[in-house]
């Protein structure tokens, strides 16, 4: 079908939830994109840091094509194979004991806001309430759309869940008066993606810890974006080298498959059956591709090219920005944000999308990269001759 026709049923046929462009994309291979048009774009987005390994690996593919062969679905009511060898390494490789396998962000983070509810019902007298940072993000049901502290939340589709109170990020003694006898839980993104790349104080992530201890209440890491190698450890509390109770993963879990999990420290094996759970939870074809990517990432080198890559990234960014309009460098692995000063983001976006290169910015000045763990640095080289063509000069 050729694209002005694809287009058509896009206009006519599809609720919008957000804005694309009129291009339709038609396959994918390594660090590239193609349209139905035969335009190639390098893509510095990888699904908003899901496609971890590239787009259409190998151990994806082959995940997929061998299971798809032995058993697709066999329902949550039954233990299946790929599900226990998972469990068995992703709770090896980790600080946590036990995992509950879903498909997406969202859920994984209403999973995890339920534990700690559950935890607060058996061990805290009924305490529920959970303590979040402003201009976090959580995910978009009505649940972690409370949970969040994005400001264009706040009036949408209420009355949404209550019990939930933002802290500013970074900053202690903003978290310390929020905390009451009601409060379980303490949930928090250790670099926060969505409001642009925010990255938590070493010093602020150990005193977090040492209150949630003090005051007998969980610390819930929300990997979602951080995790499976995107900072350049397999998870980001390593890099801070404190333990959460309760990490929530997913985008790059699947490299690209539909996939989420719920980690958690043996402690908290305190559902009871029917309390959790759903129709599409640790499902043969998931688990065999969520276990080919987890062996790929522990064996194949690619996390230490994430570090490797990011800060040639860095360091070139660092280098540009005496130059250009570029300014606030951060990031750590390949989870990496500048500011422009002059171009608001989507403009700067929308350039460079002409130019063959897919980025984001999620704020108005904020740009942010967030490539395939496996990029090399020809495509690094091919990303920042696109960059400097549409920075403005200082």
């Amino acid at each position: 079908m050729d694209t002005r026709k694809l287009l058509q049923i896009a206009n006519k046929k599809l609720l919008k939830v957000t804005n694309r462009p009129d291009i339709v994309i038609r396959k994918g291979k390594g660090m590239y994109l193609y349209d139905t048009e035969g335009n190639k774009y390098l893509d510095f987005v990888a699904g908003w840091a899901v496609n971890s390994l590239g787009h259409s690996p190998k151990e994806v593919a082959n995940a997929i094509k061998k299971q798809a062969k032995t058993l697709v679905n066999a329902s949550p009511a039954f233990f299946n194979e790929p599900m226990l060898e998972y469990a068995d390494l992703i709770t090896e490789n980790s600080c946590f004991s036990r995992v509950f396998f879903c498909s997406i962000g969202a859920e994984a983070n209403e999973g995890a806001i339920k534990l700690a509810r559950k935890y607060g019902a058996v061990f805290k007298k009924g305490a529920s309430d959970i303590i979040t940072t402003r201009n976090s993000f959580h995910g978009r049901t009505l649940t972690t759309m409370a949970a969040s502290g994005k400001t264009a939340f706040e009036k949408l589709f209420e009355p949404k869940t209550k019990g939930f109170s933002k802290a500013k990020f970074n900053d202690i003694s903003s978290l310390k008066k929020l905390i009451t006898k009601q409060t379980c839980a303490v949930m928090l993104e250790p670099i926060q993606g969505e409001a642009g790349i925010n990255l938590a104080d070493r010093d602020y992530i150990k005193e977090l810890r040492n209150i949630c201890d003090k005051e007998n209440i969980l610390l819930i890491f929300d990997e979602i974006q951080t995790g499976m190698g995107r900072t350049g450890k397999l998870f980001c509390y390593e890099q801070y080298d404190v333990e959460p109770d309760i990490m929530t993963l997913a985008k790059g879990i699947g490299g690209g498959f539909p996939l989420a999990a719920v980690l958690a420290k043996e402690n908290l094996n305190i559902f009871e059956p029917g309390e959790q759970g759903g129709t599409y939870t640790a499902q043969p074809l998931a688990m065999a591709v969520g276990l080919a990517v987890l062996k790929k990432l522990l064996t194949g080198g690619v996390i230490e090219n994430c570090s490797k890559m990011g800060s040639i990234i860095m360091n070139e960014l660092n280098s540009l920005s005496k130059e250009y309009e570029i300014e606030n460098v951060r990031g750590m692995g390949l989870l990496i944000g500048f500011d422009l000063q002059k171009t608001k983001g989507a403009d700067f976006v929308n350039k460079c999308l002409k130019n063959g290169l897919l980025i984001n910015a999620p704020q108005e000045k904020a740009v942010r990269l967030m490539p395939a763990l496996t990029v090399r640095e020809k495509e690094i080289a091919e990303m920042f001759t696109v960059l400097k063509k549409n920075l403005e000069k200082k």
